[in-house]
């Protein structure tokens, strides 16, 4: 018999799968995530062993943890060998893996797991049949990876945007086109168990089940209508979200080999004389309160990434990979310091050298002054000062965002760019920023006063609220992708 459990983490929006044969109590697991503990109770809670390890490709997205699954349980590893010498795992030896091929197979009991190579997300990307031979000779379902979602196919700009492989975009989204061909021999009851859910930036219209069939999917999904090449190409490659700026950090430390983690650790509770000292050496301090609760009063020189769902991904674009950093976290709750340990350490920021509690901000009130405020204004606000030219406007949503419509005269710097382009702007002029809906332009109003820009409002309705007062829209004409070198 067969087991399967699926593990899903909401901030990643990433799924991995622990698949056992029961009668002899062994299991694999297919990308596994760096939160390794998880896996490993599991398997004593279903009384299996996990003996083999694997993963479809090189992931952009989150630290691998099959290299460390591997280590901690005495599995055996397997690795992708497609793609050409560029795209081979560097500690493939080391770690002593087993490298597959198209078409290569391995038994977990009576389940069999058999490589499909389909390239054009990643060069060495791997789908795994899995056959339950104890009750079949099909495969009852394919773990898809990045390769096929529900409602989507995986994007294949990433190789160009996020590994800066330059004119790679086309090609791959051809690849992408030929490898979903490889579909069509397969029945339609055939289950689709995809890699990430809605909310993923590795694709641009997931949808939210867990899983779906080929049947399903050649009905709802886009990706596996009838169309041509050159009409897939164009609608693959048209859309896509920016992909967050540690993509490429990540493809980088997968292939090379993730560092062993082991067990998480909490880290060391600063004082608030010690957080004076750091910010006064321009260290990076990042207060992981709502941004409601932040705009009412910070230490001035904190920037604001909420730890909420989003936090993984705008820590993974806003924190640096070369330099130690500090939170201001509620630690009333044990849980919640380790919480944003764990989501760091999902995506490799390792260097978190101590935090601060809430108390910090009374004491720096005693002892150091106000806290910092960051100003709101309502879409009345901002029409007043923007047509009178008494205030700047900055729009930091994405290029697609922007190119939807966007407010006039407007400059336009992502979020993810702002703090590389603060030369666009100027400190010395009050400056209203906006996003869609309020939750990025929070952050970056903190950026901008961590910066220097004193004078800084902060729009929380957003683009949203200011369209639908029925205010100018401006419309510029889609840009061509920048090319990457």
């Amino acid at each position: 018999m067969i087991l399967v459990k699926r593990f899903y983490d909401p901030k990643l929006a990433q799924a991995s799968y622990l698949i056992a044969s029961t009668e002899v109590g062994k299991a694999v697991v297919i990308d596994a995530n760096r939160d390794v503990q998880q896996y490993v109770r599991a398997a004593a809670e279903e009384n299996v062993s996990i003996t083999h390890v694997t993963e479809t490709h090189i992931h952009a997205d989150f630290v691998s943890g099959s290299r460390e699954l591997a280590a901690r349980t005495g599995a055996q590893l397997y690795l992708s060998a497609e793609g050409g010498p560029d795209w081979q795992y560097a500690f493939a030896k080391e770690a002593g893996a087993i490298l597959l091929k198209d078409g290569d197979a391995f038994d977990v009991g009576s389940v069999r797991i058999q490589a499909l190579h389909t390239p054009g997300h990643t060069p060495e990307h791997l789908a795994f049949l899995v056959t339950d031979t104890s009750v079949a000779a099909e495969p009852l379902a394919l773990v898809s990876g990045d390769f096929v979602f529900v409602g989507d196919v995986g994007r294949p700009d990433l190789l160009e945007k996020a590994a800066h492989v330059a004119g790679t975009m086309k090609e791959s989204a051809r690849t992408l086109f030929t490898s979903l061909k490889r579909l069509e021999p397969f029945p339609g009851h055939l289950q689709i168990w995809p890699g990430h859910g809605a909310g993923s930036a590795c694709g641009k219209g997931l949808g939210s089940l867990p899983q779906s069939t080929l049947g399903y999917e050649r009905l709802t999904n886009w990706g596996l209508r009838p169309m041509t090449e050159d009409e897939f190409v164009d609608r693959v490659l048209s859309g896509q979200p920016d992909p967050p700026k540690y993509f490429g950090e990540m493809k980088r430390i997968n292939r090379e080999g993730p560092r062993l983690l082991g067990a998480l650790a909490l880290p060391e509770r600063l004082s608030t004389d010690r957080l004076a000292g750091l910010l006064g050496a321009d260290a990076l301090v990042i207060d992981t309160r709502p941004a409601a609760e932040f705009a009412e009063g910070h230490i001035p020189g904190t920037i604001n990434i909420p730890l909420n769902r989003a936090f993984t991904t705008w820590a993974g674009w806003l924190v640096p990979y070369d330099a130690d950093f500090y939170l201001l976290v509620d630690d009333r709750s044990t849980n919640r310091v380790m919480e944003a340990v764990r989501d760091l350490a999902m995506i490799g920021l390792d260097r978190l050298r101590g935090y601060v509690s809430l108390e910090a901000l009374t004491d720096w009130e005693k002892s150091r002054g106000a806290l910092e405020r960051t100003a709101q204004i309502g879409v009345d606000g901002l029409a007043t000062a923007a047509l009178a030219g008494e205030a700047d406007v900055l729009d930091v949503r994405s290029q697609a965002e922007w190119e939807s419509g966007h407010i006039p005269n407007a400059t336009h710097i992502p979020l993810g760019e702002l703090a590389s382009q603060l030369d666009r702007l100027s400190p010395d002029r009050p400056l209203i920023v906006h996003c869609q809906g309020g939750t990025r332009s929070a952050i970056a109003a903190s950026i901008l006063q961590a910066r220097g820009f004193r004078d800084v409002t902060n729009l929380p309705g957003g683009f949203n609220e200011w369209r639908n007062a029925g205010q100018p829209v401006a419309q510029d004409p889609p840009r061509e992708p920048a090319r990457t070198s």
